[in-house]
This record gives structure tokens, sequence and C-alpha cells, in this order.
């Protein structure tokens, strides 16, 4: 176990493309979503805990989802939730932990991973979690885990290498979401990995690139430093938070900083950011349905069906949709056309008690 690991889990979002399962109240984050009687962030949370001690694991989360995350790893202290006060994407998120783990270990390796993706073979990503700490200690790389591809997806950004055979390999390109004749031409080539938004690298690494490439929001960061761990941080934070752009890690320093290497990942991983990524990993009927309902299909293919068990669900003649009740919500929509869930969510906040529902 390394002393020196640190882990920041980023359990921020909001699962639009998961709506309504994901609601405000509820994201999809705090969701039991594969059945493994777990919630997303349990299962993030336990496969950190042979790497590091208890101690050094993190949650950043939104004031609003701080007593989900106490209720879902009571291991925690109070001290290891980092609440923000909005929502300014992962950049001000990052730089909040990073400083705040950097002033009880300044030699720090950290590691920052959303908390709501799938990773399968466990001990093989556990192996490139210690390998890629190990280089990070070096406090001159920034790192990113990349995924071998298996298909031309559209829906994930990409990372382009230089072809060397060290495991930590200096990036040439990031691209996001590519067209699919692109995303096409990425696979044929075989330098371009999908890009996980798992990161590490050392305390002193990324603070310096903070300083360099985001320099307002260091300097922001640099004044609350003092009041981290005190009892006037909540306060400090709104301030800083209130002064931060809305920017991503990736757009504010990744595309930027000259030192971020990728190291490859042949684990399983989806970050399960919709509907359809949900139909891909789950078990399936000989119609390639996935049922978690009491439900009856006629002629129906490449579906999921989810509701409750006190209730029947009838489906006939439908290929691709997601056909479920959640609460006080019924859905019945294509659910391969994941950028249409953010336009029905947001046509509902033009409702009456839109807070209901969303």
């Amino acid at each position: 176990m390394n002393h020196n690991l640190f882990v920041v889990l980023m359990a921020g979002g909001v699962g639009v493309r998961f709506w309504p399962y994901s609601r405000n109240s509820k994201p999809k984050q705090f969701l039991d979503v594969l059945g493994t009687g777990k919630t997303l962030l349990q299962s993030t949370f336990d496969r950190f805990v042979p790497l590091c001690p208890i101690e050094n694991i993190y949650v950043v989360t939104h004031e609003e989802h701080a007593a989900l995350v106490r209720e879902q790893l009571p291991q925690l202290s109070d001290d290891q939730i980092l609440a923000e006060p909005m929502r300014k994407n992962t950049a001000p998120c990052i730089a909040y932990a990073s400083y705040k783990i950097a002033l009880k270990n300044e030699n720090a390796v950290i590691v920052v991973t959303p908390s709501d993706h799938l990773i399968m073979m466990e001990e093989v990503f556990q192996d490139v979690i210690k390998k890629a700490a190990d280089m990070a200690q070096g406090q001159d790389k920034l790192m990113t885990l990349g995924i071998t591809p298996t298909r031309p997806e559209t829906g994930y950004g990409y990372i382009q290498y230089h072809t060397e055979k060290n495991f930590a390999k200096k990036v040439k390109t990031f691209t996001e979401k590519p067209e699919l004749s692109l995303a096409k031409k990425f696979l044929e080539s075989g330098d371009f990995v999908w890009n996980s938004g798992v990161f590490i690298w050392g305390a002193k690494a990324i603070t310096t690139a903070f300083h360099q490439y985001l320099p307002e929001m260091a300097e922001v960061f640099d004044e609350v430093r003092p009041k981290l761990g005190t009892p006037e941080e909540k306060e400090a934070i709104l301030g800083a938070y209130s002064q931060c752009k809305n920017v991503s890690i990736d757009y504010g320093i990744m595309e930027k900083a000259k030192n971020v290497y990728v190291c490859l990942g042949n684990f399983t991983w989806s970050d399960l950011g919709s509907w359809a990524s949900i139909h891909e990993i789950s078990a399936k009927d000989e119609n390639n349905n996935v049922i978690n309902a009491n439900a009856h299909t006629y002629d129906t293919r490449n579906c999921i069906i989810k509701g409750s068990p006190d209730k029947l669900i009838v489906v006939q003649g439908l290929n691709g949709y997601l056909i479920g009740e959640f609460g006080n919500v019924i859905i019945v929509v294509e659910k391969d056309k994941e950028e249409q869930f953010r336009k029905f969510v947001n046509d509902i906040k033009a409702k009456p008690n839109a807070q209901d529902y969303i």
C-alpha cells in the first residue's frame, strides 16, 4: 500500500444523458446502475481501497449531495468530502482537491477519477495505476489513462500518442468526440486510444501546471490555501469558486501542457454515459433486449425495458427504444439518441413544478 498515494473521486455531475433514472436529487453516481448491490460511487471507492489508506481518498461533489456521500461512504471523515458551492467543470474541482492534498503531503501522488464509470478486470486496472503512480513520483509528468479502442466510438474523446515502447507514452493530440469517419481512421492508425478521464500526477506537478496554464485560477487557490482544513474553508471556497472560470481540466491544462503522457490500459471500461452504453454492457435476452421489469415483449428488439415489479409493461413492435417507469416519469424514446435527453430535460425545465421531474 502506497501512503503517498491519494485518490480524488469526482462525484459532482448530474447525469443528464441518463435521465429520468438519474435526477438532480440523486444523480447516477449515487445509483446502483448495474444491479450489483453497490452504487457506482461505492464501486469506485472500493476499487482504490487496496491501493492507499482510506484516509487518503477524497470525494468532490456538489454541496447538495454531500449528505449522500456521507450516507454511501460512512468510512470517510467530513474533511475528506469536498463540497463544491457551484458547478464550474473539472478544473476548479481538481484544483480544490489538489491544493488541499498538497497541504497534507507535498510529495503526494494524486489519482483523479470519475466516480460513475464501469471498470472490469480491476486487478489489471490497479496494476496500471501502481505503475503510473511510481512514474508520477518524479513530479514532472501529467498522465492520463488511455483505453485501447474496440470500435469506432463517436461518444468518447481520443488521445494520439507517440509510439515509443515506454509504459508512459508522450501525447501528440487530444480529439473530442469525432465523426464516425474520423473515428474509423483513428482505429486503423493504431496510435489512438480512448480518453478515460482518469489522471495521475504529483501534487507539485499539477499545481505547477495550474500556475502555468490557468494562472488566474491558481492565484485564487493560492489565496485560499491557508484556510483549507480550517473552519473558514467553506466560506473561502465559495469565494474562490465565484471567481473561477467554468473550464475542464482537459481544455485548461492537458491540451496545452508539454509534459503530458498516456498510459495504456487493456481492462474493460465504459463511461456509462448513456442508455446505449448501459445496453451494451448488460445481459440481454434472445432479442437483444435488456429487461429489468415485469414485462411481456412481442416483436421487440434492441430495447431497454425498466420498471417496478408491481407494474406490468407490455411492449410490441419496437426496435432500439428505452421503455421505462422511473417514479413519476414514464418514458418511451429511442435509446441511442443521447443528445435528445438534454433537450428533454431543458424542455421540462420550462414546465410548472419542473423540479419534481428532473
